[in-house]
């Protein structure tokens, strides 16, 4: 006796199929998650645009525009970059011979970081601001492709997302597709939120970092700002990085009064501050949710599946606790009709 329907076989090897797809581009799947998620919050602008154009040439314009704008944004930091590179470098060599000496690296201060993990560390840091050319020269293969994959997403997702979405709800069962479109409004307000915070954030960052650093007495006080926020933007670096990297230059240099200023005015007011309160509340308020359990889902999601967490991870706790209102809403409603009275 079979356990199941003959109708349901198309289904389970669909569902293989798409586990096994998932297993082998598994290093893949946040380009396209990133990709997918960006699309769903331009569609009101792809709609738009069909008024006047073909769908297929709405996708594309809009496609090209966001690809212009990201070429124009990675340009612009390589530029100021390069304009810098002395700086950087005069940074990441001060460090390094700070580690390097057995008199002033951490360990002579009782701190138990080994020396090899500073290291390792370090370089990381190099590889990332300061030989960030050869690092993607290395990788030029996997970039290129994750671009590719990004933009095929993007494309496809504007074009097909929403003619997509309605061949598969229209193949739900009734009660399921009821609870699907009820989750679909939240879906879109979190990844809409989730994208404009982590810009407004970002720029957030650069100007409550022009008087830390100007407090610093450095100078250069433009370009720490730039950091800070180019850090920020990110999501798996986060400004705390930036802070992290000038608040080791300033130890390094012996400068007390500065790392106390990074530490207590950089880390604590401009970097932890925005992702503890500031963040959370933005994206819970428009989706109704206590800014703790934002937090917990937005630093959980980065640290358990790294960029595709930035998106996952606030947006699983919305659909979980989304979830649980609709449940108990149905259960008011059947409880009433059972008890008019």
């Amino acid at each position: 006796m079979n356990c199941f329907s003959r109708e349901y076989y198309p289904l389970f090897g669909i569902i293989a199929l798409t586990a096994i797809a998932l297993i082998l581009f598994w290093p893949f799947v946040d380009v396209v998650i990133l990709g997918g998620s960006l699309a769903i919050v331009l569609l009101p602008i792809h709609e738009r645009l069909t008024r006047f154009v073909r769908p297929v040439i709405s996708a594309v314009l809009i496609t090209v525009a966001v690809c212009l704008i990201l070429s124009v944004t990675v340009f612009a930091t390589v530029l100021f970059l390069r304009e810098n590179a002395g700086l950087i470098d005069q940074i990441f060599s001060t460090i390094g011979d700070w580690i390097s000496n057995p008199n002033t690296h951490p360990g002579a201060f009782g701190f138990t970081i080994s020396k090899d993990t500073l290291m390792v560390w370090l370089a990381k840091g190099n590889a990332l601001f300061v030989n960030y050319w050869t690092t993607i020269t290395n990788n030029i293969f996997i970039i290129s492709f994750k671009i590719i994959v990004f933009f095929i997403s993007f494309l496809l997702i504007l074009l097909k997302g929403v003619s997509l979405k309605q061949r598969i709800f229209n193949h739900l069962p009734s009660p399921v597709r009821k609870y699907c479109d009820q989750l679909t409004p939240v879906t879109v307000d979190t990844l809409y939120v989730i994208y404009i915070v982590q810009f407004a954030i970002a720029f957030l960052t650069f100007f409550i970092s022009i008087p830390v650093f100007y407090l610093l007495g450095y100078g250069n006080i433009l370009f720490y700002s730039f950091l800070s926020a180019l850090c920020e933007i990110v999501p798996i670096l986060g400004s705390s990085v930036a802070f992290i990297i000038v608040g080791a230059y300033a130890f390094a240099l012996g400068d007390i009064r500065g790392v106390l200023i990074l530490f207590i005015l950089g880390y604590f007011v401009v970097s932890a501050l925005p992702e503890i309160y500031v963040r959370p509340v933005l994206v819970g308020r428009r989706v109704k949710i206590h800014p703790a359990i934002m937090f917990i889902g937005l630093i959980g999601g980065l640290i358990t599946m790294g960029l595709a967490g930035f998106v996952l991870g606030p947006l699983i706790i919305v659909l979980i606790i989304q979830s649980y209102r609709i449940w108990m809403d149905d259960q008011k409603t059947n409880a009433e009709s059972r008890d008019p009275s």
